[in-house]
């Protein structure tokens, strides 16, 4: 198949606020015909069934009775589960009873509820514990030796299910000791096992190498493009497209500010790049509302490797924690202009630039968080255009069609030329 869009539940609102059969509804109703579902709408669902505070790990019954009622609603609207996600803080834990605990009692549960839901993979993200308040000490070891056999372990759990349940390792930009798309392929390559493959996000393999929330342009000082050209060049070279099994897309703000003591996200002894994660992530062809990663480069180099599966939003932002009911609806609607902006640009025949003047929507005014630092507005409106480029397609949103590596191509030429 060719790609096409998906989007994460977590992208439509917060577990706690917000139902999970109304963002499955508002994804339907939006051309959305796939998600990848979020843990936390799984179990909030299940504490419901058992009226469980919110506290409390649901009982496994109750866990696999919300994954049938979300499977019925999902066949009656037409929704494919693609998978379940994140299985947090696993690998290289020092506490390995913990450890075997996640494996015994934790991961049985999501491999039974995954069949139910109709899906084959769980995303792993790596970890990011910070060290124990109580002791000071670590919580989690970098030993590449541990990593490998904790998730050589995990992929042999997958292969003895039936059927076959698959694991996707991510890292994540702020991962304690795995933080690099390479360093994690380089651990699944270790592994080597058929059922354990990598997943690559735009944001975190942006957020790795080229993005730095701290510094006035919210760039990685001096080396930021040759870091990200270079990575990218190793992906082409070496990641192999049979091991790719999840493709997840974000832009992100950049900040006004750098994110540092006195920002209001920032959060003392939380990672950076985390707190920037959790606030500020955004739907692609958002450049108004200040996003700015090179997801252009990023998107080509998996396209180029081959990848045809879906490529599915996950945005995590403060304004997912909105109560207002309106919530999955409103950003259903913005992850749907994205993508239709997506395939206005790519179906176009005009110049580059009539092609962009045509496609954008009128402007709103930044809010003051989301104004790029003096004097780089006009660099900014240039990345917004890039941005807007790079992801055109050929069909509509609601024909759940979308393209291949030929189109993308044919854009990023394009955009070479701005």
């Amino acid at each position: 198949m060719e790609c096409k869009p998906a989007i994460t539940t977590v992208s439509l609102g917060a577990a706690k606020y917000h139902s999970i059969f109304d963002k499955i509804e508002e994804a339907a109703k939006n051309g959305f015909k796939a998600i990848e579902l979020f843990i936390d709408d799984l179990e909030t669902l299940a504490r419901g069934i058992r009226s469980s505070p919110a506290s409390v790990t649901p009982p496994r019954d109750a866990v696999l009775a919300a994954a049938t009622q979300i499977r019925g609603h999902c066949d009656k609207l037409g929704v494919t589960v693609l998978n379940l996600q994140p299985l947090r803080f696993y690998e290289g834990l020092v506490n390995r009873k913990k450890r075997n605990q996640i494996l015994d009692e934790v991961v049985p549960i999501w491999m039974d509820a995954l069949t139910i839901l109709g899906a084959d993979t769980i995303l792993v993200p790596s970890n990011f514990l910070p060290e124990d308040p109580a002791t000071e000490l670590p919580q989690t070891v970098g030993d590449f030796d541990i990593i490998v056999d904790d998730l050589r372990e995990l992929a042999a759990r997958g292969a003895q299910h039936q059927p076959i349940i698959k694991f996707a390792y991510e890292a994540l930009a702020w991962g304690t000791h795995v933080n690099t798309w390479e360093k994690s392929w380089k651990i699944v390559q270790a592994v080597d096992r058929p059922n354990l493959g990598i997943a690559l996000d735009t944001f975190n393999i942006a957020g790795a190498v080229f993005a730095d929330p701290t510094t006035a342009d919210g760039r990685v000082a001096g080396t930021a493009e040759a870091d990200l050209r270079s990575s990218l060049d190793r992906m082409a070279s070496t990641l192999d497209l049979s091991k790719l099994f999840i493709v997840q897309i974000a832009d992100a703000e950049r900040l006004s500010q750098p994110l540092l003591p006195g920002h209001p996200f920032y959060v003392a002894g939380q990672p950076s790049r985390l707190s920037w994660s959790r606030n500020c992530r955004l739907f692609l062809c958002e450049s108004d509302r200040g996003g700015f990663l090179p997801v252009l480069s990023i998107l080509k180099a998996i396209i180029d490797l081959g990848w045809s599966g879906y490529l599915a939003y996950e945005i995590f932002s403060r304004s997912l924690a909105s109560t207002d009911h309106q919530t999955p609806a409103q950003h259903a609607e913005r992850a749907k202009r994205s993508w239709q902006q997506l395939c206005q640009v790519g179906s176009t025949k005009d110049t580059p630039s009539k092609t962009l003047d045509s496609a954008k929507e009128p402007t709103k005014e930044p809010t003051k968080e989301q104004k790029p630092p003096h004097g780089t507005e006009s660099h900014s409106h240039r990345m917004g255009l890039i941005e807007t480029v790079v992801h055109g397609v050929e069909t509509e949103v609601d024909r759940g069609i979308s393209f291949g590596g030929g189109v993308l191509s044919m854009i990023a030429s394009r955009a070479e030329a701005l």
